[in-house]
């Protein structure tokens, strides 16, 4: 089922099982046979499925997963514990279970605390040696491969260092293939880390993976801790899913691998393809894309500073850890009252809007951006209203393809306890006028509607165009219900996506605004001449 990866360092993706138990997040089968193929994609070497015979979904995965899954460069590992207290693993049903699904690597959970085998599993520490030895042993003769997690592993190590490292070379001796440490609790830190594998290294010979929990913040880094001391399998999910805050995050792991330990754990060429695949998985989650995570969030290379930008004009890498193209991603300026000279110059050329040297030019952008922010506009999520407000201070007037008239919005309460929302709307557009009315399920939804039935009258092209993100936000201020409100909409063609920001002291006019905007940027991407 898949090509024979490169086994000198293992990446263990683990996001369909402790991935899976992140709040809000519920994969179905056919999520999780997605997101395999993603992972697949990006070039990992084993993705854990889930636990087969625990639950129906995960033994419908994996029946699926040998029909449906054609994997290029993973393979498929299923995880169960090590046999139950006084039975054999040959008589255990859970075990024949694991063996049942048919995926060619098995991991198993052991104890590896002291007081989690006498409480937890309330039996003997020689038997809970025992469950493991035999468990494995009983695998690997059955013709699979066996990874062992260590449950607790570092925390055990604390309270009684001679039975964890035992309980390592147990599985060791009974044919394991790799051992991994866990801190499970996520509690420990990158020090203590490096130090407890180094010595387990030393005294069991065995090979050794890391599973790190960021109960701390430091997943990502236990885990490089751990490859620092000879660990050679990683244990990570997609975007760091994972119970309680989560695991150690699968894309900056491997590309700090990459990238500053220089040390080729994808094919070639995979990386490039990381931010697109962190995303995809986000979507199949049905969770937001992290904007500031590491490397593949939009905001990882985003730059806001005056200061920054200036520097970054004149070398990227003076304010940029790498060339954000070699994860996918790309770099972005953003524009605030924050922003000087080099901000707006380089935003411009981001849009395609060339300023030249024009130094005066630049200045009056500079001053309008920072007028505006002070009224409450925002630039930083609503490129396009920057890109119309650029060829404004060009042009010397802003560009039009309709003017307005009037609108307004008619909201009615019904003794039913139902509402009604219409809005008209007064246009002119190529010197013709145009009124035009609509219903909607809210008072913003009936305006946008009016204002396209009066638009596509005169420019067809706008029926492709649709809201696809609308959001409000109230500014501080202390007038309560007549404070100033912000209004950023995102609209769509089918292709592409882009921003627009409205303000005034409603909600409605604010929303006119972003909606104008987001019209008249369509149609001038669409390639259509000004009318007025």
């Amino acid at each position: 089922m898949t090509a024979e990866p490169d086994d000198s360092f293992h990446v263990f993706d683990t996001t369909l099982r402790d991935g899976a138990q992140r709040e809000g997040i519920n994969l179905t089968v056919a999520d999780k046979l997605t997101i395999a193929r993603h992972l697949d994609d990006f070039g990992v070497g084993f993705i854990e499925g889930g636990w087969p015979g625990a639950n129906p979904r995960d033994t419908e995965f994996f029946a699926r997963a040998v029909k449906e899954l054609d994997l290029k460069h993973a393979t498929l590992v299923a995880f169960g514990a090590t046999r139950r207290p006084g039975a054999k693993a040959a008589d255990d049903p859970q075990v024949t279970a694991l063996l049942d699904s048919g995926a060619p690597v098995i991991t198993l959970v052991a104890k590896s605390h002291d007081r989690h085998v006498e409480l937890a599993l309330r039996t003997t520490l020689e038997e809970n040696l025992a469950m493991v030895a035999d468990t494995v042993s009983h695998l690997v003769a059955q013709g699979r491969r066996v990874f062992v997690d260590c449950e607790h592993f570092f925390d055990g190590y604390k309270a009684n260092a001679a039975y964890a490292t035992q309980v390592v070379r147990a599985a060791h001796e009974a044919g394991a293939s790799v051992v991994v440490l866990c801190d499970t609790n996520g509690g420990m830190l990158p020090a203590q880390v490096q130090a407890v594998t180094g010595l387990v290294l030393a005294d069991t010979g065995a090979r050794l993976g890391i599973h790190a929990q960021d109960d701390t913040g430091c997943a990502v880094a236990n885990t490089l801790a751990a490859v620092d001391a000879g660990a050679t399998h990683v244990q990570c999910t997609a975007n760091g899913y994972g119970e309680r805050v989560g695991n150690s995050n699968l894309f900056p792991v491997v590309a700090a691998l990459e990238l500053k330990h220089g040390r080729r754990v994808l094919p070639e060429g995979a990386l490039g393809e990381m931010t697109r695949i962190s995303h995809a998985i986000a979507e199949v989650v049905n969770l937001p894309p992290s904007t500031h995570q590491p490397y593949v969030g939009v905001s990882a290379f985003a730059h806001k500073a005056g200061l920054h930008a200036s520097a970054i004009k004149v070398d990227p890498d003076l304010y940029q850890h790498i060339d954000p193209e070699r994860v996918g991603n790309t770099m972005r300026m953003l524009v605030s009252d924050m922003a000087g000279r080099a901000s707006i110059e380089l935003k411009g050329r981001e849009l395609g809007i060339d300023l030249g040297e024009d130094r005066e030019l630049v200045g009056r952008v500079v001053a309008r951006v920072k007028e505006r922010e002070l009224k409450g506009y925002t630039y930083e999520a609503a490129d396009a209203s920057f890109a119309l407000l650029l060829r404004a201070e060009i042009n010397g007037r802003p560009q039009r393809y309709f003017r307005t008239e009037s609108w307004r919005v008619i909201t009615e309460d019904r003794p039913d306890g139902t509402h009604a929302n219409e809005a008209t709307v007064k246009m002119w557009a190529k010197g013709e006028r145009i009124v035009a009315t609509a219903e909607g399920n809210g008072p913003v939804n009936a305006l946008d509607r009016a204002l396209l039935s009066a638009l596509e009258q005169i420019y067809p092209k706008l029926a492709e165009f649709a809201l696809v993100d609308y959001k409000v936000r109230i500014l501080e201020g202390t007038s309560g219900t007549d404070s100033t409100t912000r209004v950023l909409i995102t609209t769509t063609d089918g292709e592409t996506e882009w921003s627009t920001v409205g303000v005034a002291d409603n909600v409605i006019a604010a929303s006119w605004q972003a909606l104008d905007d987001a019209y008249t940027y369509g149609l001038l991407r669409a390639g259509l001449d000004p009318q007025e």
